[in-house]
């Protein structure tokens, strides 16, 4: 089964424990409206590459690991589209879960896309039930306090963030997160692997920094021009579209150099390319040059 596949299996399989008979049927869709269609899934994907890397011996803990992430990711997803934060109408090219379903149901969604994330990976240690603590403290430090995604959330109510704790939180947590949960999942050392999340997280904020200013929303499938309208810092900002093209190649060269010799080194090398390949749009490119 392709990794592909498995995640979208674990994560259907997430969903479908929501929607037995009794649970509220609102909330059950609007869960399945915030996963699916899912975007590129690339937090899951790093996860499991990293898995197989490292010999991926126990599979439906490094799927239920992958699924975890992006649950996480996704309820990060509707709480910053709600009003208080972001606004965004739109989220993957459809309405935002609060625009389809009302902030009530959103900010409750969000809560239950966190819960089932570590119900996902209490259900599947199976025989690897050593590796779950490992897997429970690094998944939880990629989004909680200090330097998680709610703390990269929280730097955006501050008066003065820098940019570097606020992409690192906001957005490197989690991909450090996927990339060490990989190798934990497959009962590897995972400190070799932080350099590559932390490189590729920082990449895909500054290409995130990238398109909000200099995208259209057809093309981003959100709202554009929020850094801006809301006065958050962002490498656009601070270094100009050229300097901050410039840093984006820079990140995706430093993270392909910061993958581990290993197995599927060269597989990874390929992923993280091609990932290069999305987070550069010709037109900013072309401006830039």
């Amino acid at each position: 089964m392709t990794a592909t596949l498995r995640i979208e299996a674990a994560l259907e399989a997430a969903v479908a424990r929501a929607e037995v008979s009794g649970a509220p049927p609102r909330l059950a869709a609007a869960l399945r409206h915030a996963l699916f269609p899912g975007g590129a899934r690339v937090r899951p994907h790093l996860c499991l590459a990293v898995a197989a890397a490292c010999g991926d011996d126990q599979p439906m803990l490094s799927d239920a690991a992958a699924a975890a992430v992006e649950l996480l990711h996704c309820a990060s997803l509707v709480h910053d589209d709600l009003p208080c934060f972001d606004d965004a109408a739109t989220r993957r090219g459809q309405p935002s879960v609060h625009a389809a379903f009302g902030e009530p149901l959103a900010v409750l969604a969000g809560d239950a896309l966190i819960v089932m994330a570590f119900d996902i990976l209490s259900r599947s240690a199976g025989g690897a039930y050593a590796r779950l603590p490992g897997l429970l403290n690094t998944i939880t430090r990629g989004v909680g306090m200090p330097t998680g995604i709610v703390a990269g959330q929280a730097w955006e109510s501050e008066p003065d963030p820098m940019v570097g704790p606020y992409h690192r939180a906001k957005t490197g947590a989690l991909f450090v997160a996927s990339v060490a949960a990989g190798a934990i999942a497959a009962d590897a050392d995972p400190s070799p692997w932080r350099d590559l999340g932390e490189r590729l997280g920082e990449a895909y904020q500054v290409a995130d920094d990238l398109a909000d200013a200099f995208s259209d929303a057809a093309d981003c499938g959100k709202p554009v021009g929020r850094d801006a309208a809301l006065n958050r810092p962002s490498a656009v900002a601070e270094l100009g579209l050229r300097g901050a093209y410039d840093r984006l190649q820079d990140l995706v060269r430093d993270a392909v150099s910061a993958i581990p010799d290993c197995k599927g080194a060269k597989g990874l090398r390929e992923l993280v390319r091609a990932q290069a390949v999305r987070l550069a749009p010709k037109h900013l490119a072309q401006s830039a040059a």
